[in-house]
């Protein structure tokens, strides 16, 4: 049976170190601020605010919400971006994406600040973490799962690293973060040829397919660390990750469950570049 590698754990500890450096920052007379931009009412955004908010709230970091109706003019947007840039008082932005169609995402996306880049929207952040400079911050997802392995005391160095997803927002920032580890990292993807006797070879597997259920027993062997990043809702209506977690379970030496694994500790790392980002503003 293999080890559950819980994201409550995880969230306990950098909740826990979080605390520690706001109320070091407040001595200062520092409140670390997370300004929220939102263009409508989408459910799956209104749904990670909530949570956002509440994680806020519970480690003592404050927020300031900027409400948009769904059409509102990029010039508008543009402002609001602008106003949090100048706000010294605000310390991280997150903004929910996708915006409309008749926004140019790419250019509202890179109007905003890269100091204040806590989910990597900008070209900068993203740069940083291709480059291992220390410029915005790196996507959540992939923090989240950097987080895990460290928490499990999961050391990388020298180690077969697949994952499975090239996509900006998780594959390709999560391969970059496991060679800042030291692991030899492979990346698979949709045109991949014999996936599973690609991913078999790995001691670490990230899996972020975005289908669920795709990653079965042929594509696992025995001693693996498996780091699920899906979240997807199956025929039951039930949430489950992209790896069918029945079949790979008793196969592996140690598995993130969906729901209660990476997804768990995302809201944390956001919390924690925000908190990162006043210190390093007032270092």
């Amino acid at each position: 049976m293999a080890k559950q590698l819980l994201g409550k754990e995880v969230t306990a500890a950098l909740n826990e170190r979080i605390k520690a450096d706001v109320a070091a920052l407040k001595e200062k007379g520092v409140n670390p601020t997370l300004g929220i931009i939102r263009v409508g009412e989408r459910p799956d955004d209104l749904s990670y605010e909530r949570g956002a908010t509440k994680r806020c709230e519970t480690l003592g970091v404050e927020y300031k919400k900027y409400l948009l109706p769904e059409d509102v003019s990029q010039e508008e947007l543009l402002k609001v971006i602008d106003e949090v840039n100048k706000d010294d008082n605000i310390h991280g932005v997150l903004m929910f994406r996708p915006l409309p169609k008749h926004i140019d995402q790419n250019v509202v996306e890179n109007a905003l600040a890269a100091e204040k880049d806590v989910d990597c929207q900008t070209d900068a952040s993203l740069g940083g973490v291709f480059t291992g400079k220390q410029v915005g911050f790196p996507p959540c997802t992939p923090q989240a799962c950097m987080e895990i392995l460290d928490h499990y005391g999961i050391d990388c160095t020298g180690k077969k690293a697949v994952v499975i997803g090239r996509s900006l927002v998780v594959g390709k920032p999560a391969a970059m973060m496991l060679i800042k580890k030291n692991a030899t990292v492979t990346v698979c993807h949709t045109r991949t040829k014999d996936m599973p006797s690609v991913t078999r070879e790995a001691e670490i597997l990230i899996v972020a397919a975005g289908r669920a259920g795709v990653v079965g027993k042929d594509y696992v062997s025995p001693g693996q660390i498996v780091i699920d990043v899906g979240i997807n809702v199956n025929e039951e209506g039930k949430l489950c990750g992209d790896v069918a977690y029945d079949e790979v379970e008793p196969i592996v030496e140690a598995i993130t469950p969906v729901p209660g694994g990476v997804g768990s500790v995302t809201t944390s790392v956001l919390v924690g570049h925000v908190v990162e980002a006043a210190k390093r503003k007032f270092a």
